[in-house]
């Protein structure tokens, strides 16, 4: 990565380019977060107007506390995607607000992570956090979604399959910004051929789309985090979805900082010395934790975005601004909201069965990448605890502890994640140095394409 801190002579700014190119530049990155972000609202159930509120709040705030200096958009997280739906011990459901309030504390979590980073450095606090307990916890976040994909994919194979042939298509054989967006893509070419086959599904989206304003307020208060406070507040449940959400901020972490490193390869500039990474983590800290309260899912730094810099050699972080606010106007009409929710369900489950797919392959890549040595007898026993434990919890029910009159629900993911990471700082012969290898640090990336061209 390099350290130099002057500008590539290929790059062209905003005032260069002029009113017209810019709003063209704007829309593209618009166009590439797209897909992506809808997308997980559309599978959680979470609001698709909230989404694209503060996936464009959200990018406005990290430029804010970044000193609008990294050219990134924030959309959409797929490694939250397995915090909402969850269940307790008992089976009970946990309703999406108190999912919202434990991606909120995840969020909180970055913070934390960015004073010891102030602190000490980020060489010695990723030594906690080494691909041998980060890849196997992401792999088993893919895994453990894998189901709902697979149940929503029988409503109609057909469709599905149309949608995982077009995103294969586009991802290996695409060029251009047809590579960059094939989750979108995908969406659109099956969601038009169940509108040809499926008479049903056809009279539902008219129905929706027809009963829709065209102008509304993007955020529900019965949907926001805040909505839980009240007399009915149940502290097992949400103490549950805390201990059960937060720890999954650990492995999202690491991809914040591999998107920064790669953000850094592409544009030629080191953001991870300025502004640091101690401010981009409070940037999508405080998106991630602010959107969560509100009722929008967690943020991340986008790859399609990164990738749509490449293309264009524009690296003026003020384009990425103004996709953000169109991000903002197209969140004020519900008409657009209706149209994403009447999504097929084998639409979603044929892109989602990739999608979950491609996030368990990042595990392998970050282990790859990283050559973790497996003839290591302490990192055989750390990766096989924590997907021994994630998966079998996950399939056999949640672990239940009582404390006084509270009753928590830990998911295999947690345990997992909890147990790997103090393995790993028990065990003799930590030997991970951050920084060392910047193809293995740049290895961690849950969006739809890799971030680095």
């Amino acid at each position: 990565m390099s350290t130099n801190e002057k500008q590539p002579e290929a790059i062209y700014d905003a005032k260069t380019l002029g009113t017209g190119k810019v709003l063209i530049l704007g829309l593209q990155h618009l166009f590439a977060m797209f897909g992506a972000t809808v997308l997980v609202p559309a599978i959680t159930g979470l609001n698709v107007s909230t989404t694209l509120l503060f996936a464009g709040l959200g990018t406005l705030l990290f430029h804010l506390i970044t000193g609008r200096k990294v050219p990134a958009f924030l959309g959409s997280s797929f490694a939250f995607l397995g915090a909402y739906g969850l269940i307790t011990a008992s089976g009970q459901n946990i309703p999406l607000t108190y999912s919202s309030f434990g991606v909120a504390v995840a969020g909180l979590v970055y913070l934390v992570l960015a004073l010891f980073f102030k602190l000490f450095g980020v060489k010695k606090v990723m030594r906690y956090f080494p691909p041998i307990v980060t890849g196997p916890v992401i792999i088993c976040i893919g895994l453990s979604l894998a189901g709902s994909a697979i149940n929503n994919c029988r409503t109609n194979w057909f469709v599905a399959i149309v949608a995982i042939l077009v995103v294969i298509a586009c991802n290996i054989w695409g060029k251009g910004m047809v590579k960059i967006v094939p989750i979108l893509l995908g969406v659109v070419a099956s969601y038009l051929v169940a509108m040809v086959a499926d008479p049903a599904a056809r009279a539902t989206l008219v129905a929706k789309v027809s009963e829709a304003d065209w102008i509304g307020l993007p955020v529900i208060w019965e949907n926001t985090a805040f909505s839980i406070f009240n007399k009915d507040l149940d502290g097992g449940m949400l103490l549950t979805a805390i201990i059960t959400i937060a720890p999954i901020s650990l492995a999202t972490i690491v991809e914040h900082i591999g998107d920064m490193c790669a953000i850094s390869s592409t544009v030629d500039r080191n953001f991870v010395a300025d502004p640091g990474l101690h401010r981009t983590l409070v940037g999508d800290g405080v998106a991630t934790t602010l959107a969560a309260l509100f009722g929008a899912p967690a943020n991340t730094t986008y790859g399609e975005n990164t990738g749509v810099l490449a293309l264009s050699k524009v690296y003026d972080p003020m384009v990425v601004r103004l996709a953000a606010v169109f991000a903002i106007v197209l969140s004020f009409c519900p008409k657009f909201a209706a149209l994403i929710v009447a999504m097929p369900a084998a639409t979603m489950g044929g892109v989602s069965l990739v999608l979950y797919g491609m996030i368990s392959a990042v595990g392998v890549r970050n282990v790859v990448e990283n050559r973790v040595d497996f003839t290591k007898s302490r990192n055989v026993l750390i990766a096989a605890m924590i997907m021994g434990l994630a998966v079998g919890v996950t399939y056999n029910g949640s672990i239940v502890i009582p404390i006084g009159g509270v009753t928590i629900s830990l998911s295999g993911l947690a345990v997992g994640a909890l147990v790997g990471i103090l393995m790993n700082a028990v065990l003799p012969g930590k030997d991970y140095e951050f920084g060392t290898n910047e193809q293995g640090d740049t290895a961690v990336n849950f969006g739809t394409r890799a971030n680095k061209p």
